[in-house]
Protein backbone atom coordinates (compact mmCIF):
# COMPACT_ATOMS: atom_id res chain seq x y z
CA UNK A 1 0.00 0.00 0.00
CA UNK A 2 2.68 2.33 0.52
CA UNK A 3 3.84 2.36 -2.66
CA UNK A 4 1.01 3.92 -3.89
CA UNK A 5 0.26 6.06 -0.85
CA UNK A 6 1.40 9.10 -2.14
CA UNK A 7 0.01 8.88 -5.63
CA UNK A 8 -2.93 7.06 -4.70
CA UNK A 9 -3.86 8.38 -0.74
CA UNK A 10 -2.65 11.94 -0.72
CA UNK A 11 -2.85 12.74 -5.17
CA UNK A 12 -6.36 11.49 -5.26
CA UNK A 13 -8.60 10.63 -2.22
CA UNK A 14 -7.11 13.58 -0.48
CA UNK A 15 -7.65 16.03 -3.09
CA UNK A 16 -10.58 14.38 -4.34
CA UNK A 17 -12.51 12.77 -1.94
CA UNK A 18 -11.75 14.77 1.30
CA UNK A 19 -11.26 17.88 -0.47
CA UNK A 20 -8.05 18.58 1.21
CA UNK A 21 -5.37 18.72 -1.02
CA UNK A 22 -1.69 17.84 0.50
CA UNK A 23 -0.31 21.09 0.11
CA UNK A 24 -2.26 22.72 2.47
CA UNK A 25 -0.99 19.97 5.16
CA UNK A 26 2.41 20.90 3.59
CA UNK A 27 1.79 24.46 4.67
CA UNK A 28 1.09 23.46 8.18
CA UNK A 29 4.47 21.45 8.44
CA UNK A 30 6.20 24.79 6.88
CA UNK A 31 4.67 26.60 9.86
CA UNK A 32 5.14 24.58 12.58
CA UNK A 33 8.14 21.98 11.84
CA UNK A 34 11.24 23.08 14.62
CA UNK A 35 14.98 22.13 14.69
CA UNK A 36 14.11 18.84 16.79
CA UNK A 37 10.84 17.50 14.96
CA UNK A 38 9.41 14.17 16.34
CA UNK A 39 6.49 12.91 13.12
CA UNK A 40 3.95 9.96 15.00
CA UNK A 41 2.57 7.83 12.41
CA UNK A 42 4.91 9.13 9.43
CA UNK A 43 3.32 7.47 6.33
CA UNK A 44 5.98 7.56 3.28
CA UNK A 45 7.65 10.72 4.66
CA UNK A 46 6.05 12.50 2.28
CA UNK A 47 5.55 15.54 4.07
CA UNK A 48 9.03 16.30 5.63
CA UNK A 49 10.63 15.19 2.04
CA UNK A 50 9.34 17.65 0.59
CA UNK A 51 9.11 20.68 3.78
CA UNK A 52 11.79 23.36 3.55
CA UNK A 53 11.29 23.90 6.84
CA UNK A 54 12.53 20.76 7.81
CA UNK A 55 16.11 21.48 5.76
CA UNK A 56 18.47 20.55 8.96
CA UNK A 57 15.78 19.63 11.50
CA UNK A 58 17.11 16.50 13.87
CA UNK A 59 13.95 14.05 13.05
CA UNK A 60 12.55 11.03 14.93
CA UNK A 61 9.94 9.10 14.06
CA UNK A 62 7.50 6.96 15.74
CA UNK A 63 4.87 4.22 14.28
CA UNK A 64 3.47 0.58 15.06
CA UNK A 65 4.44 -0.45 11.77
CA UNK A 66 8.22 -1.27 11.17
CA UNK A 67 7.60 -1.06 7.39
CA UNK A 68 6.37 2.64 8.01
CA UNK A 69 9.23 3.17 9.47
CA UNK A 70 11.66 1.82 7.26
CA UNK A 71 9.88 3.12 4.41
CA UNK A 72 10.29 6.98 5.98
CA UNK A 73 13.09 6.44 7.12
CA UNK A 74 15.24 5.70 3.72
CA UNK A 75 13.38 8.49 1.91
CA UNK A 76 14.48 10.73 5.18
CA UNK A 77 17.98 9.54 5.17
CA UNK A 78 19.50 13.00 4.16
CA UNK A 79 17.99 13.59 8.38
CA UNK A 80 19.16 10.09 9.28
CA UNK A 81 15.90 9.77 11.54
CA UNK A 82 15.94 7.97 14.82
CA UNK A 83 13.28 5.17 14.27
CA UNK A 84 10.63 4.36 17.46
CA UNK A 85 8.39 1.10 16.65
CA UNK A 86 5.90 2.17 19.48
CA UNK A 87 1.85 2.34 20.16
CA UNK A 88 0.88 5.93 20.19
CA UNK A 89 -1.88 5.33 23.12
CA UNK A 90 0.93 3.76 25.13
CA UNK A 91 3.98 5.73 26.79
CA UNK A 92 6.43 6.60 23.93
CA UNK A 93 10.00 5.72 26.53
CA UNK A 94 11.63 8.05 24.24
CA UNK A 95 14.56 9.00 27.26
CA UNK A 96 15.63 12.27 27.38
CA UNK A 97 14.85 13.51 23.99
CA UNK A 98 13.25 16.69 23.99
CA UNK A 99 11.44 17.90 20.50
CA UNK A 100 10.25 21.37 19.11
CA UNK A 101 7.72 19.89 16.92
CA UNK A 102 5.16 17.17 16.85
CA UNK A 103 3.19 15.81 13.83
CA UNK A 104 0.21 13.91 14.25
CA UNK A 105 -1.10 14.33 10.12
CA UNK A 106 -3.81 12.22 9.06
CA UNK A 107 -3.40 9.94 12.05
CA UNK A 108 -6.12 10.48 14.59
CA UNK A 109 -8.97 8.60 12.64
CA UNK A 110 -6.60 6.01 12.03
CA UNK A 111 -6.58 5.40 16.13
CA UNK A 112 -9.67 3.32 18.00
CA UNK A 113 -11.96 4.90 20.12
CA UNK A 114 -13.63 8.25 20.54
CA UNK A 115 -12.15 11.78 20.74
CA UNK A 116 -11.34 11.52 24.40
CA UNK A 117 -9.66 8.55 23.92
CA UNK A 118 -7.41 9.17 21.21
CA UNK A 119 -6.52 12.32 22.66
CA UNK A 120 -3.95 10.30 25.50
CA UNK A 121 -1.49 10.60 22.31
CA UNK A 122 -1.40 14.43 23.27
CA UNK A 123 -0.43 13.66 26.40
CA UNK A 124 1.86 11.02 25.57
CA UNK A 125 4.03 13.65 23.69
CA UNK A 126 4.01 16.11 26.05
CA UNK A 127 6.66 15.07 28.41
CA UNK A 128 8.65 15.41 25.46
CA UNK A 129 8.19 18.99 24.22
CA UNK A 130 10.13 22.05 24.83
CA UNK A 131 8.87 25.25 25.91
CA UNK A 132 6.98 26.54 23.16
CA UNK A 133 7.11 23.55 20.99
CA UNK A 134 4.18 23.09 18.61
CA UNK A 135 1.63 20.09 17.68
CA UNK A 136 -0.04 20.29 14.59
CA UNK A 137 -1.77 17.46 12.73
CA UNK A 138 -5.03 16.60 10.25
CA UNK A 139 -7.39 14.26 11.02
CA UNK A 140 -10.49 13.06 8.99
CA UNK A 141 -14.05 13.90 10.41
CA UNK A 142 -17.51 11.68 10.15
CA UNK A 143 -19.75 14.30 11.67
CA UNK A 144 -20.05 18.06 11.55
CA UNK A 145 -18.54 18.70 8.27
CA UNK A 146 -19.88 18.73 4.82
CA UNK A 147 -19.44 15.52 3.18
CA UNK A 148 -20.22 14.53 -0.23
CA UNK A 149 -21.57 11.14 -1.31
CA UNK A 150 -17.69 9.82 -2.63
CA UNK A 151 -16.60 10.96 0.84
CA UNK A 152 -19.63 9.37 2.68
CA UNK A 153 -18.86 6.16 1.04
CA UNK A 154 -15.37 6.15 1.55
CA UNK A 155 -15.73 7.16 5.00
CA UNK A 156 -18.57 4.24 5.60
CA UNK A 157 -15.71 1.62 3.63
CA UNK A 158 -12.96 2.64 5.63
CA UNK A 159 -14.44 2.26 8.89
CA UNK A 160 -16.25 -1.17 8.25
CA UNK A 161 -12.68 -2.20 6.84
CA UNK A 162 -11.50 -0.95 10.60
CA UNK A 163 -8.81 1.35 8.46
CA UNK A 164 -10.93 4.54 10.00
CA UNK A 165 -11.83 4.43 13.39
CA UNK A 166 -13.98 8.09 13.64
CA UNK A 167 -17.58 7.46 13.13
CA UNK A 168 -18.16 10.01 16.39
CA UNK A 169 -15.28 12.23 15.44
CA UNK A 170 -16.03 16.19 15.31
CA UNK A 171 -14.38 19.22 15.75
CA UNK A 172 -16.00 20.18 18.39
CA UNK A 173 -14.45 17.04 20.53
CA UNK A 174 -10.98 17.55 19.10
CA UNK A 175 -11.31 21.49 20.22
CA UNK A 176 -12.31 20.41 23.54
CA UNK A 177 -9.42 17.99 24.07
CA UNK A 178 -6.47 20.65 22.53
CA UNK A 179 -7.91 22.96 24.87
CA UNK A 180 -7.36 20.96 28.11
CA UNK A 181 -3.85 20.62 27.43
CA UNK A 182 -2.48 23.82 25.43
CA UNK A 183 -2.24 27.36 25.88
CA UNK A 184 -2.91 28.25 22.38
CA UNK A 185 -4.61 25.96 19.62
CA UNK A 186 -6.99 26.55 16.43
CA UNK A 187 -8.71 24.27 14.15
CA UNK A 188 -9.68 24.97 10.48
CA UNK A 189 -11.57 22.53 8.27
CA UNK A 190 -11.25 22.11 5.06
CA UNK A 191 -13.55 19.67 3.14
CA UNK A 192 -14.26 16.48 5.44
CA UNK A 193 -10.50 17.59 7.47
CA UNK A 194 -9.59 19.01 10.44
CA UNK A 195 -6.55 20.87 10.42
CA UNK A 196 -5.13 21.33 13.71
CA UNK A 197 -2.43 23.44 15.23
CA UNK A 198 -1.43 23.48 19.01
CA UNK A 199 0.98 25.28 21.37
CA UNK A 200 2.54 24.58 25.01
Amino acid sequence: MLSGYDMGVLGVVCRLVWRCPPEVMLAQYERNVGPRHLELGPGTGYFLDNCEQAAGSRISLVDLNPTVLATASRRLARHKPDTHLRNVLEPLNLGDARFDSAGLNLLLHCVPGAISEKAVIFDRVLPYLGEGARVFGSTVLARGVRHTPSSTLAARLLNARNVFHNVDDTAADLEAELGRRFAFHRIAVQGSVALFEARI
